[in-house]
C-alpha cells in the first residue's frame, strides 16, 4: 500500500497512524509530511515524550520547548542505542587451549565451555577458566612425632591435576585446601605409625606409598575433581639440636650394611669353593671304597684260586707266596739285600752309596756295608721255612748290630 492514501478526505495518513494537520481537517497528518517514509527525529520526540509523561513532567506547546524536548530525546535513543551495542561486545571472551570454561548463570552452574572463541550475555553469566592439564605442585612439611617417640622433620611434595572443573570449583569451599589438609593428615599419620630410623633410612619408600594411598582414601569421598599424580618424600631430618648424634648413628648403620655385605661377598666366594672340596673328598671316598670292595673281592677270588694249589702242594706253594711277598714289599726300598746262599745275608744301603760322593763314597759303603747273619738251617727245606718265618724286626736287630761292630773296628784301626 502506499504510504499516504490519496484525497484529502481524511484518508492520507501514514503508516503509524499520523494525520496531517494543514486546513484544519481533523482527518489530516498532524506534524507530519505529505510523503516520503517517517522522520527519524519525530519518532525520537515521541519516544521522549513518552518518557517524559512517565517521569511526570509537562511539555509546553511552543516550537522552543519542542525543539528542547526532541534534542534530548535524540540523544537518549543514542546513549541507549551505544549501551546495547558495548553491552553485546562485551560478552565475548577467549578460553585457551588448556583450560576449561565454568559457566555459571546467575550464580549457578550452568554449562562447560570449550577452548575458543566464545559470547556471554555481561551481568547474567559468569565464566571462570579452569587449566585441567598443568600439573599442579603442594608442599607439605613439619616436626613429626614418630611411633618410637623421636621428633623428625619432614618435607613432601604432592603434584596433582584437575579432572572435573566442575567438582573443583563447586564440590568443596577450596580444593587447594582441602587437599593441603588431607595432606598433612595423612603424612602425620604415616609417620606416627613408623619409627625413626625407618623414615631415615630404608623406610622411606614405604612412607611416601603409604601417604599416596592415604591422601587417595581420605579425599576420594569427597570427589573434588582433582587427581593425585605422585608424592615425592623430599626430606627427613631429625632437629638440629640432635643431629650430630643421628650422624653417627646413620655412618654406623651405613658401616654395618658394609660390612655385612663385605662378609656375604666373602661367604658367597668361599662356601662354592668349600663345596666342591667336599663334594671332591665324597667322590675320592666313594671311588676308595669301590676299589677296596673291588681289591677285596679280587684277593678273594685269587685266595680261592690258590687254595687247591696250596692243598696240592702246600711247601710249595707257601714259598712261592713268602717270595712273592717280599718282592711286593721290598721294591719300595732302596736298599738291596744279597743271599750268598749262606747263612749271611748282606745289605746294601744304597741312599748313602748315591749320596757319598768320589771314593769316599765307597769307602764308606764297603765300611758301612754290613752283613746280616741268618739262623743256621739244616737243609733247604728247613730254610725255606726259616725263611718265610724271617720277619723285618730281626733284620733290623742283626743291622744294629753290625754298625756298632763296624764302629769298633773303625776306632781300633784309627
Amino acid at each position: 500500500m502506499a504510504w499516504n492514501q490519496p484525497g484529502k478526505n481524511g484518508q492520507d495518513r501514514d503508516p503509524w497512524g499520523s494525520s496531517n494537520n494543514q486546513g484544519g481537517n481533523s482527518g489530516g497528518n498532524k506534524g507530519g509530511r505529505e510523503q516520503g517514509p517517517p522522520d527519524l527525529d519525530d519518532i525520537f520526540r515521541k519516544l521522549s515524550k513518552k518518557l517524559g509523561s512517565l517521569g511526570g513532567g509537562k511539555n509546553s506547546d511552543n516550537s522552543g520547548g519542542q525543539r528542547t524536548l526532541g534534542g534530548g530525546g535524540k540523544l537518549a535513543g543514542i546513549v541507549a542505542v551505544a549501551a546495547v551495542v558495548i553491552w553485546a561486545a562485551s560478552g565475548f571472551y577467549t578460553i585457551k587451549e588448556a583450560e576449561r570454561g565454568v559457566v555459571t548463570r546467575f550464580g549457578k552452574f550452568s554449562h562447560l565451555v570449550d577452548p575458543g572463541l566464545n559470547w556471554k550475555p555481561t551481568f547474567i553469566d559468569q565464566v571462570r577458566a579452569v587449566n585441567v592439564e598443568a600439573v599442579r605442585e603442594l608442599a607439605a612439611s613439619g616436626v613429626m612425632l614418630t611411633s618410637d617417640e623421636n621428633v623428625v622433620r619432614v618435607e613432601m611434595n604432592v603434584q596433582y591435576r584437575v579432572t572435573d572443573p566442575e567438582r573443583y570449583l563447586f564440590a568443596v569451599t577450596s580444593a587447594d585446601d582441602s587437599l593441603r589438609q588431607a595432606t598433612d593428615s595423612a603424612l602425620r599419620g604415616v609417620i606416627g605409625r613408623s619409627s625413626m630410623d625407618r623414615i631415615l633410612t630404608e623406610g622411606r619408600t614405604v612412607v611416601r606409598s603409604e601417604t599416596q594411598r592415604d591422601i587417595d582414601e581420605t579425599i576420594r569421598p569427597y570427589n573434588m575433581g582433582i587427581t593425585v599424580l605422585d608424592v615425592n618424600f623430599q626430606a627427613a631430618r631429625p632437629p638440629e639440636e640432635v643431629k650430630a648424634a643421628f650422624d653417627d648413628a646413620i655412618a654406623a648403620r651405613e658401616n654395618r650394611e658394609q660390612y655385612v655385605r663385605e662378609a656375604e661377598a666373602y661367604a658367597n666366594e668361599v662356601q662354592p669353593r668349600a663345596n666342591g672340596q667336599a663334594q671332591r673328598i665324597l667322590e675320592e671316598g666313594r671311588a676308595y671304597k669301590a676299589r677296596t670292595v673291588l681289591e677285596a673281592q679280587g684277593e678273594v677270588a685269587r685266595f680261592a684260586k690258590i687254595l687247591p694249589e696250596y692243598k696240592a702242594a702246600p711247601q710249595i706253594t707257601r714259598e712261592r707266596l713268602y717270595i712273592e711277598t717280599m718282592e711286593r714289599v721290598l721294591s719300595h726300598t732302596r736298599k738291596v739285600l744279597v743271599n750268598d746262599k749262606g747263612n749271611n745275608l748282606m745289605v746294601l744301603p744304597l741312599d748313602q752309596l748315591l749320596r757319598a760322593p768320589g771314593n769316599a763314597s765307597t769307602r764308606n759303603t764297603q765300611e758301612s756295608s754290613s752283613v746280616l747273619r741268618l739262623p743256621p738251617a739244616a737243609d733247604s727245606s728247613d730254610r725255606a721255612s726259616s725263611s718265610s718265618s724271617f720277619s723285618p724286626s730281626d733284620i733290623m736287630d742283626q743291622r744294629r748290630a753290625n754298625a756298632q761292630r763296624s764302629d769298633s773296628q773303625r776306632e781300633g784301626r784309627e
